[in-house]
């Protein structure tokens, strides 16, 4: 790099912090600034307020987690910004924000937000998806160019936030795939660390490869203490990647597009109370507990009354004011608790060994849960969606409503059975 110009970089986390080091080393004159005052590391300065950061400052480089944070920053050095200074903004927030102030700094304004964690950022392997016009871009090139690979992209500031979004999108995909399938290999009894090698052979390979030392040492913390906290707190400083990060980032995505994401809910479930949101996302993957057995109880229940014909079973399951509601015959039923039992007349199907049953999802949320959960009752396919509550004496089911459907052929095993299994 020939020129000397200098770059303020507001916001020293993780990953400003990384940028700014790595912005110094490649020549750059930096001077960063963090809203707790904590001092930059590597070669950049640190500025008493961000008004004194940017005062002579080319560029203005952001690394804020939000968009509210993106906002506060930028109103209150907006007065101390040369005419000729660009701002560069790396934060991931929504399209709508990133849009807004496009349209406050005009041609002075990158929106150039960065794919990839802090070892891409100290290793200048980012992928930067930048949005700017031509003049402006071919000025920031440089700089952005020093911590990876550019991409122009082809629309507006909110089509580059919209962008990065969809990139976290599968991201928090391969997190969640990873914890399920980590669950299920405890449920197993598989050893983590057999489960973790052939893992890596698949399709969650390159992300298991890269998150093994939080994999392991989550494993190792949960053996030890039966839950994950312990390990949530010991690697809080060498976080990569937040699970409160993604989670932020993914309910962005859900409120931007208006269509369901039920990685939005997931995540937040992740980063909650419960859970330390500071934690790498790989140690929220490995240590999500099970989902508790009371929460199952009525769902076992309800299969017991499918596979046994006995109502009693429903009767555990379900709340007295429950409603099982669905089409049948071409028309809308729903039936009350008494008239959904009494379609069962106290044994199993003739062709019940052939018959299966998996509950598919349970999702958890305070008090209150959703659960879906697949029949294969002989010539039909049943889909159940199941609304629990936890109710004084425990977990219920509160409602359910279900979906037939034919089976796919396949040789079968006796008729159809008694009426209640064929709702």
């Amino acid at each position: 790099m020939n020129s000397p110009h200098t770059i303020a970089v507001l916001g020293l986390g993780r990953m400003g912090d990384t940028i700014a080091t790595r912005l110094a080393a490649e020549g750059w004159d930096v001077v960063g600034w963090t809203r707790s005052g904590r001092p930059a590391s590597g070669a950049a300065r640190t500025a008493a307020d961000p008004q004194e950061a940017v005062a002579q400052a080319d560029f203005v480089l952001l690394a804020l987690f939000d968009g509210p944070a993106c906002r506060r920053v930028l109103e209150a050095v907006r007065g101390s910004l040369r005419t000729e200074t660009i701002v560069l903004n790396t934060s991931t927030i929504a399209p709508a924000e990133a849009a807004e102030l496009a349209r406050q700094f005009g041609a002075s304004y990158v929106h150039a937000p960065v794919l990839g964690s802090v070892p891409a950022a100290a290793t200048g392997t980012l992928q930067v998806l930048a949005a700017a016009d031509r003049d402006t871009f071919d000025r920031a090139r440089p700089v952005l160019e020093a911590l990876g690979t550019v991409r122009h992209v082809d629309g507006d500031a909110a089509t580059a936030a919209s962008l990065k979004l969809i990139a976290n999108s599968s991201l928090a995909g391969a997190v969640l795939a990873l914890r399920d399938a980590l669950r299920q290999s405890d449920a197993l009894g598989l050893p983590r660390a057999q489960a973790l090698d052939v893992l890596e052979l698949g399709q969650l390979g390159r992300l298991v490869a890269r998150k093994r030392p939080f994999l392991t040492a989550a494993s190792d913390a949960t053996t030890t203490t039966g839950t994950g906290t312990a390990t949530a707190t010991a690697t809080a400083a060498t976080a990569e990647f937040t699970v409160g990060a993604l989670a932020k980032d993914m309910a962005l995505l859900a409120g931007a597009s208006g269509a369901p994401l039920r990685s939005a809910a997931e995540l937040a479930e992740l980063a909650g109370p419960a859970a330390d949101p500071e934690s790498d996302i790989a140690v929220a993957a490995a240590t999500v507990p099970a989902v508790p057995d009371d929460v199952l109880a009525p769902l076992r229940a309800y299969v017991r009354g499918h596979a046994t014909g006995d109502p009693a079973h429903f009767r555990d399951a379900f709340l007295p004011t429950a409603h099982v509601e669905g089409i049948r015959d071409g028309a809308f039923v729903s039936w009350p608790l008494d008239a959904y039992c009494a379609l069962f007349s106290g044994g199993p199907a003739p062709d019940e060994p052939a018959r299966s049953r998996r509950i598919d999802s349970v999702d958890v949320h305070g008090t209150v849960a959703t659960a879906t959960m697949t029949l294969s009752h002989g010539a039909d396919t049943f889909t159940d969606v199941f609304l629990l509550v936890r109710a004084d004496d425990g977990w219920r089911i509160a409602n359910k409503a279900y979906h037939r459907r034919p089976a796919p052929p396949h040789p079968q095993v006796g008729g159809r059975g008694s009426e209640g299994f064929a709702e």
